[in-house]
């Protein structure tokens, strides 16, 4: 990759224009781009494209959970920099072990590996943006790199090598173009890793009430020879029992739609005849040892390709490798057809029902604002009204009713949260084969401090569905509260590297807290800073942030957060916040509340009335 496409010619020959907004720091910087990027873009620029950005979403919870932040994104590479060059070691060390298992199951010629450059020294810091000599060592240690593994200067290794636990190679010194004196290069290639385990299944059929959207999956096109027929079959099959274990919608049978297996009928005439709101279509073709699935989504009526996506694997265990690709299908499938549902426009008819209200409820509730959650609380209230049966707006009510206590957007009452296990309960009693109904009953349970419970509804969430990431996710919030955060941060972290778009979970908030009680703060920040970025007055983020900073000593830019935090919600105090957190161990909320002590967050009524005193009496 060179310079030119990936950073500015900066350095000791280039100033910038203003030294204004500028600072000087240490830090550790890692470079990376694509091997052989250029002779994978002419064979297949579409699909390389897609596989780099897949790639690099796999690996963002692995930057986040080292402390580390992306600088820049190119097309095909990044700069990222860490506060501590152990955590960008420790990173690069992980997401090449990743990309080694991702790897495994393509052919030869679409694996992508990237390789790493990683120096520490001083940079200059504009905005944004790094720059400086010690940047464009990591530059050019990316160059020497093997495919698949990183080359880091002497400096950096002599700094991080007593934390390492695998070997690295004394490479000699090398000569880099601009810069002056040779640098020091050790290198480092993974062995590969061991495979993923597949999923645990479980058969089971879901109530077909409340569900209106129609979706129906047509048979994969076999593009290989015909003894290969029984895998895209069983494939479309694996698929349409997936997507039947969520309770949001109706999944027409296999007869329904393999009817139409090898016809070449359009995709509008096919939807009108089997009364279907969506329809699935895709493709296998085997070469050899290997299996390519490409799969979309559409809206038959007007044509638009609501998703797509490929999977390639190497066959290996085939039960596993089609356990696979099923659950990635399903999980994107599934949270792309409630977006559509939730921003389709309402029907014209005379007679509102329950499920229209629902659906009005649900587009508000996506666009997560204070003013939209207000009407969607109202929306399911009515939809509740309209059909007390029905089950998913209690659900989503129940959800909401946290959140906005969460986001500080409501004041949290006894009522309030007796209301949301009301609500959660009563979901589960009218759908009790549905995976996200004891979801939510499992985490108002943990927020309440049943620990028990919840770890039981959650066990029961995954067991109804183990295809759906956010009950995987809810089983990680129960391992948090009773204080196992390293399982909960791989719990955690799985979730926001498959789906990280669904409102219903905040996975980087949720990180964020894990690893502050873990006492690794760099992590913190850039799990906090992933959450503002979709939510900027995300209170728990705001306030994890401020107790964060304040434990690292930045006592100014604490100070900042906690006037950040404080100016969005002017009455909050720590007594006030923490009668919300339930957790099990009473060092674990010591440890928060001390750190937003630290960072001046006040402690309650008292101290505010007491220091309005004081500042009246010394004025």
């Amino acid at each position: 990759m060179r310079d030119s496409r990936r950073l500015p010619r900066r350095g000791r020959s280039v100033l910038p224009w203003s030294c204004e907004n500028m600072e000087r720091r240490l830090a550790a910087i890692v470079c990376a781009d694509v091997a052989g990027y250029s002779r994978m873009m002419g064979s297949d620029e579409a699909g390389t494209h897609a596989a780099f950005k897949a790639h690099r979403a796999a690996i963002h919870p692995i930057i986040l959970n080292h402390g580390g932040r992306v600088v820049k994104n190119t097309g095909d590479g990044f700069l990222l920099e860490f506060p501590s060059i152990v955590g960008a070691t420790e990173a690069a060390i992980a997401m090449q072990t990743l990309m080694a298992e991702r790897n495994h199951h393509l052919p030869a010629d679409r694996a992508m590996q990237f390789r790493l450059g990683i120096h520490m020294g001083d940079v200059i810091a504009d905005e944004d943006e790094v720059f400086g000599d010690d940047v464009n060592i990591a530059v050019r240690l990316e160059a020497v790199a093997s495919p698949g593994g990183f080359a880091i200067s002497a400096k950096a290794f002599r700094e991080a090598s007593k934390h390492l636990t695998v070997p690295l190679v004394d490479a000699g010194n090398h000569r880099f173009k601009n810069i002056k004196d040779p640098i020091g290069v050790f290198t480092w290639t993974p062995e590969g890793a061991p495979a993923l385990a597949p999923e645990f299944r479980e058969a089971s059929a879901l109530s077909q009430q409340y569900r209106t959207a129609i979706v129906g999956v047509l048979p994969f096109a076999n593009l290989s020879d015909a003894q290969d027929e029984y895998f895209s079959d069983g494939l479309t099959e694996d698929l349409i029992h997936a997507l039947s274990l969520q309770s949001f919608y109706r999944v027409l049978s296999r007869n329904s739609t393999f009817a139409f297996k090898g016809k070449n009928t359009s995709t509008r005439l096919i939807a009108r005849e089997i009364d279907a709101t969506y329809l699935i279509q895709g493709s296998v073709r085997r070469a050899g040892a290997k299996i390519r699935v490409t799969a979309e989504l559409i809206a038959p009526e007007t044509g638009e390709q609501l998703w797509t996506g490929r999977y390639d694997r190497d066959i290996g265990d085939l039960f596993a490798m089609q356990d696979e690709i099923t659950t990635n299908l399903s999980a994107a499938i599934a949270t792309e057809i409630v977006r559509a549902e939730a921003s389709a426009p309402a029907r014209l008819s005379p007679d509102v029902t329950a499920w229209d209200r629902f659906l009005k409820g649900l587009s508000h509730y996506y666009r997560l604002t204070k003013e939209d959650s207000a009407a969607a609380v109202d929306l399911f209230r009515e939809a509740i009204r309209l059909d007390p049966k029905l089950s998913i707006a209690h659900a989503y009510l129940a959800t909401i009713q946290i959140q906005s206590i969460q986001f500080g957007w409501v004041k949290g009452t006894r009522e309030m949260w007796a209301e949301a296990m009301d609500l959660a309960e009563t979901s589960v009693r009218l759908d009790p084969r549905s995976s996200f109904a004891f979801s939510i009953l499992s985490w108002v349970h943990a927020m309440e401090g049943h620990y028990e419970a919840a770890m039981d509804a959650a066990r029961r969430a995954v067991a109804l569905n183990p295809y759906d990431n956010g009950a995987r996710g809810v089983l990680g919030i129960c391992h948090f509260v009773i204080g196992e955060h390293r399982e909960a941060i791989e719990l955690f972290s799985m979730a926001a590297q498959r789906d990280n778009s669904d409102p219903r979970y905040q996975w980087a908030a949720l990180n964020a807290f894990s690893h502050y009680l873990l006492r690794q703060y760099d992590a913190t920040l850039s799990w906090a800073r992933e959450q503002l970025y979709i939510n900027p007055n995300h209170m728990q983020a705001l306030a994890i942030r401020a107790a964060a900073l304040a434990q690292l000593g930045r006592n100014d830019e604490a100070g900042e957060a906690a006037r950040v935090l404080m100016s969005n919600y002017p009455t909050l105090n720590v007594d006030r916040h923490l009668r919300n957190f339930h957790w099990k161990k009473p060092e674990h909320l010591a440890h928060y509340r001390e750190g937003l002590l630290k960072a001046g967050v006040p402690l309650g009524k008292l101290t505010l009335v007491q220091s309005d005193v004081k500042r009246a009496a010394e004025s």
